[in-house]
């Protein structure tokens, strides 16, 4: 009887160590956070490194070097700006705006900015000349910059144009604001009637 009395004490501690206790649990979830912290600290002292090697490269350059090598002076409408039915219905509801920046080189280059348009139409007799307004952020705009032939920002704009108003010369008046710099930067580009 006693001899059957502790084979089933054992047998319930057999069943007993299946099931952790909560000081257990807790241990073993201190351990992995612990793994972890350690695995976010190896990390930041890497990184930490490479910050100081920057650091110290930067110190090592002449003071004139640190500017930015490619410095905006202008910017350029390319010649296809201009309206275009998307979806082939018959309305030309996109003006399309090809910006190129420019730098002191004369060559075309993606520089970050805030992009201002506007659509006049010039010739209005009656003072209405202002036809619509846009405004393009930093985040948008990088996104909007295409390099094929040749590189530059396309930058669609949604109109709504009556076939009178398109076989009239149209101005498109760009502001480009140097995201750097904060310098301003215009162009003006006249959008010649186009034959329906």
């Amino acid at each position: 009887m006693l001899l059957a009395l502790a084979a089933i004490l054992l047998a319930g501690c057999g069943i007993g160590s299946a099931r952790k206790h909560p000081a257990e649990l807790k241990a073993e979830a201190l351990q992995r956070e612990k793994a972890d912290v350690a695995r976010r600290l190896e990390q930041c002292q890497v990184e930490n490194v490479q910050l100081q090697d920057q650091v110290k490269a930067m110190a090592a350059l002449p003071r004139d070097s640190r500017e930015n090598p490619y410095k905006l002076t202008s910017i350029r409408t390319a010649r296809y700006t201009g309206f275009y039915d998307k979806d082939e219905d018959g309305r030309r509801e996109k003006l399309l705006v090809y910006l190129q920046p420019i730098d002191e080189n004369g060559d075309i280059i993606k520089a970050a900015g805030t992009v201002h348009a506007q659509l006049w139409n010039l010739e209005d007799p009656n003072g209405a000349a202002l036809l619509g307004q846009w405004q393009v952020q930093p985040a948008e705009l990088h996104k909007l910059w295409i390099s094929a032939l040749v590189s530059e920002y396309r930058i669609p704009f949604d109109v709504s144009l009556t076939p009178e108003l398109l076989a009239r010369p149209l101005t498109v008046k760009v502001a480009f604001t140097d995201y750097l710099t904060g310098e301003i930067f215009r162009e003006q580009h006249v959008i010649k009637p186009q034959p329906q």
